[in-house]
């Protein structure tokens, strides 16, 4: 049976998922790769969208609305003592040397780029990754260094997103085998519950595929950009539900 009809076969039915315990490590492996892929799609796809029309937008902005800024030593300072954020055509850029706006208060505001006290972020779709200053290697930067940087940014978007695909897909490949790893560590409490006999190897191949429901769930929602109140607690309540019934479904010890 191909990799896709068993994700198929996954989003309903726990004893196909008990049966996949015998198949190859190997092929376990690649079913995880291919549904990592899956759920990053959705956010190289809004990743991508924000970075070919903010570029454009953050230029302007930084050009034209931007009070004068310089980085120094690490850290922000600007003649505005007062957060401020612009916004234009779906882009925002947000600048403040107060140290009031984190990271994590930008993931609900759509594409913005912001220039924070000792950090700059990058928000897209829900998510927001962060870098410190001190990876700038010149001592001092201002404004006119990132109009100068976003003006040319157009021609080597070509070869910035190749790039960023393959670090988003690489960090969440090692997240998804993480979250395997470890829901299969709760089957090992699982199938004591249901009083069955099975080795971790057995859970670990059947924890690979009772994390298909959830995670086309989440893709789902993050392709039509709908926040899920609660979502890490839901993605592994359903998961270790299909666990536990595809656990069900492998044969009972036989009484003595």
């Amino acid at each position: 049976m191909n990799v896709f009809k068993q994700m198929y076969k996954s989003l309903y039915s726990p004893r196909d998922i008990a049966i996949y315990r015998f198949q190859g490590i190997g092929k376990t492996i690649l079913y995880v790769f291919l549904l990592t892929l899956l759920s990053v799609l959705p956010t190289f796809y809004h990743f991508s969208i924000a970075i070919n029309n903010g570029i454009q937008a953050a230029e302007e902005i930084m050009r034209e609305e931007l009070p004068d800024f310089t980085i120094k030593n690490g850290e922000l300072d600007s003649e505005n003592k007062v957060p401020v954020t612009i916004e234009r055509d779906g882009f925002s850029i947000t600048i403040d040397p107060t140290g009031s706006v984190s990271g994590k208060d930008l993931a609900n505001t759509g594409n913005t780029f912001a220039l924070l006290k000792d950090e700059f972020a990058l928000a897209a779709g829900g998510n927001v990754q962060t870098y410190p200053y001190s990876m700038i290697d010149a001592t001092e930067v201002g404004k006119q260094d990132f109009v100068d940087f976003f003006a040319s940014m157009d021609g080597v978007t070509y070869i910035i997103l190749p790039i960023a695909f393959v670090f988003i897909y690489l960090v969440s490949s090692a997240m998804k085998f993480i979250e395997v790893s470890v829901l299969a560590m709760m089957g090992l409490i699982l199938k004591n519950i249901g009083g069955r006999r099975l080795n971790y190897g057995h859970l670990w191949r059947m924890a690979a595929y009772s994390v298909t429901i959830s995670t086309v769930f989440f893709t789902i929602m993050e392709a039509i950009k709908t926040p899920v109140p609660s979502g890490f607690l839901i993605n592994w309540l359903v998961s270790a539900i299909v666990l536990y019934l595809a656990i069900n479904e492998t044969p009972a010890p036989k009484k003595a």
